[in-house]
């Protein structure tokens, strides 16, 4: 069971978490919250979560991308299972995802959601999966931020309103802001041995210093993005606590010398997000209420 759980890098739930939180606090404050449409997005997203890195993990390893690694052992590439049970994993994670998706397609009888659960599932799979993923040509910190911000953000939104709220616009451009720093500093981490791999992520190609630049700025970001939200929810205001300790996560970011370093930065930047998200939605509550 340890394995296993290591496997689905419990670590990056959070970003998975997160988005839901924001879009529900964005509906909550249109007055139009659904706790068993929240529930459902939840394990849409966990369970995503779970099988892009269960996938990743089987594809990397027959690959051999998983050979040099610096990071924690992978379960393919580490020989901790075999590559079909892995697979297996994927497949499992990704269904449960797919049913609570259909679920929630019933509920609310938008029918078009099929296409966008089906786009999610095939951005899923070929990260690192098929024959050329987008994840070696550089491409993944654009599909992250689009499905693990936008998507799921307002997704989670939309299920409840059944409308566009600018809302939650905002939240998911802050969520997916998380949620690409972490992949970034993974890469960052990972950077001479998928050299030597031949994954060409965009940390490869524009080197160590841009990619801790750009992690930077994608730390502050979320912090500036909701910035106007403050205009109409002033208790928002509260999740500029949280720029202490991500100042603490920057220093340890660019003065890391060791993997190790940069493994902590990826944990903390991972729960930062959700303490995000939460004290954002609570910000939104305290206007409703």
């Amino acid at each position: 069971m340890k394995v296993w759980l290591r496997g689905a890098r419990l670590r990056t739930l959070p970003l998975a978490i997160a988005p839901v939180i924001m879009g529900a606090g964005t509906a909550n404050a249109a007055g139009l919250f659904n706790l068993q449409l929240v529930l459902l997005a939840l394990v849409v997203a966990v369970f995503l979560q779970i099988g892009v890195n269960y996938a990743n993990d089987y594809s990397d390893g027959i690959r051999g991308t998983d050979k040099n690694r610096v990071g924690p052992a992978r379960l393919t590439g580490g020989g901790l299972a075999k590559p079909k049970q892995v697979l297996f994993a994927a497949l499992i994670s990704f269904g449960l995802a797919a049913v609570a998706g259909l679920v929630v397609t019933v509920m609310t009888e938008q029918w078009w959601f099929i296409a966008v659960g089906v786009l999610c599932l095939v951005a899923a799979w070929f990260y690192t999966g098929g024959k050329k993923p987008y994840g070696y040509a550089g491409l993944g910190e654009v599909v992250v931020f689009l499905f693990f911000g936008l998507v799921a953000t307002i997704g989670t939104d939309y299920i409840q309103v059944l409308d566009w709220n600018p809302l939650a616009i905002f939240a998911g451009c802050a969520a997916g802001c998380f949620a690409v720093a972490v992949l970034l500093i993974n890469n960052v981490r990972d950077i001479e041995t998928d050299k030597v791999s031949g994954k060409k992520t965009l940390s490869v190609r524009i080197g160590r210093k841009a990619s801790l630049f750009i992690f930077d700025l994608l730390l502050i970001a979320p912090f500036v993005i909701v910035f106007p939200i403050w205009l109409v929810a002033p208790a928002v205001f509260l999740v500029n606590l949280l720029l202490l300790p991500v100042i603490f996560i920057l220093i340890v970011a660019n003065t890391a010398k060791e993997p190790k370093d940069l493994i902590r930065v990826l944990q903390l930047t991972s729960f930062t997000s959700l303490l995000f998200a939460i004290g954002f939605t609570w910000g939104l509550t305290a206007v409703v209420f």
